[in-house]
């Protein structure tokens, strides 16, 4: 079945794949439909909610012969990579039905509201409050650094529904309308010159009874569930062979300017390739654990840094083989462009879904079972908290 199935993928992508990357979210949503449609859009997703109902194996094939084409996959990244899985695993029937189809479409797009200002590691710590009002939920508050707000239809946002227990158990997690009455997305551009992360604000927000994920007072629990979809997501995205920051790409280039036999060039390809190679097979065995039933849970940190890991050798090697020319150049030369942006953006991946440190203390904590840093506000009310902080 997976033959006859890569090579329905193969010729599919063959034919309709972009040579070029899209940048334009209405012909990235267009394509993702047509993705859909063709079959090879959320491959593993039962076929109840509109998914395809195959297995890890289809998708990785899938994913191997993607590698060949720029695929518009960030605009849905987080819908499809950290939101769906989560719905998967605790939404009711009635938010799987309304919310998974159109996410694998591309027809809706989604945010992910977790960061605050004043709780950026630290998101137990976070003060936007949602209260009762009948039966729905007033809601109050700011989130930071949220990817794809600007555009996004639909946020799955972490809120403070009791403060008068420890701040772990006073969580909800809610879907949110991001057109609703109330939110004000502002943009934030960050040094690529591009814009891809976002304040938001909410005021007076109404969310319906059927915007809680999971339980009332469990968004915690949520929360870490989502996390972990989220660093598997980032760990099992694979490099595109025509991506100016993979191997090949780097070779190619070290090649064109006359310096792939400089010894120290050789080291930092070599690194990447090494790092390259790591990361995909760290995802692979993460993919066949996960197929034989295995929870990946706190593990997919390590992928997780795996992948920060490239990004690093592969900006230090971008550096050493182009030189200037990957921080200024001539109008209208894309390629340099596109190292620049390359460069520029290699740290966010040691950032964005859990910083490297977090990601080594939850290996340390839960994978390894080392001493936990102590935690002396972990019984606390998160109110005296609050009345103890602002003293």
């Amino acid at each position: 079945m997976t033959e006859g199935f890569s090579a329905r993928a193969g010729t599919w992508l063959a034919e309709h794949a972009p040579r070029q990357p899209i940048t334009d979210v209405a012909e990235a949503r267009l394509f993702q439909g047509k993705l859909h449609d063709a079959g090879f859009a959320g491959i593993t997703w039962p076929a109840d909610y509109g998914g395809q109902g195959l297995t890890r194996v289809e998708q990785r094939a899938f994913d191997e012969l993607a590698q060949d084409y720029p695929l518009p996959t960030r605009p849905f990244l987080i819908g499809l990579g950290m939101v769906g899985p989560t719905l998967l695993d605790l939404g009711t029937s009635e938010q799987k039905r309304r919310f998974l189809r159109p996410m694998m479409r591309g027809e809706e797009i989604w945010c992910q509201l977790f960061s605050e200002p004043g709780a950026g590691s630290d998101v137990a710590g976070l003060t936007t409050r949602a209260r009762r009002d009948g039966d729905g939920w007033i809601l109050d508050g700011q989130k930071v650094w949220t990817s794809r707000a600007e555009y996004a239809e639909w946020g799955a946002l972490l809120a403070r529904t009791d403060p008068d227990v420890p701040k772990h158990r006073g969580i909800t997690m809610f879907v949110v309308d991001m057109a609703s009455p109330g939110v004000q997305v502002r943009p934030l551009r960050d040094m690529t010159g591009a814009v891809r992360f976002n304040e938001v604000f909410f005021d007076g927000v109404r969310l319906p009874a059927g915007a809680v994920v999971g339980a009332v007072g469990e968004g915690w629990d949520a929360a870490v569930r989502m996390l972990g979809h989220e660093r598997i997501t980032i760990s099992d995205l694979r490099v595109p062979r025509g991506h100016p920051a993979s191997h090949a790409a780097l070779a190619a280039l070290a090649r064109a300017r006359g310096v792939a036999g400089d010894g120290h060039v050789r080291r930092r390809l070599a690194e990447v390739y090494q790092a390259e190679r790591l990361a995909e097979l760290l995802a692979a065995r993460h993919s066949a654990e996960a197929r034989a039933g295995r929870p990946i849970g706190p593990r997919g940190s390590a992928g997780k840094l795996a992948a920060g890991r490239l990004a690093r050798l592969s900006a230090d090697a971008i550096a050493d083989i182009a030189g200037h020319t990957a921080l200024a150049w001539e109008p209208g030369d894309d390629s340099a462009a596109r190292l620049a942006a390359a460069l520029l953006d290699a740290p966010s991946t040691r950032i964005a879904g859990g910083t490297d440190e977090i990601q080594r203390q939850i290996i340390g904590d839960r994978v390894l079972g080392l001493p936990r840093e102590p935690a002396a506000d972990r019984d606390i009310p998160f109110s005296d908290l609050r009345a103890k902080g602002s003293a």
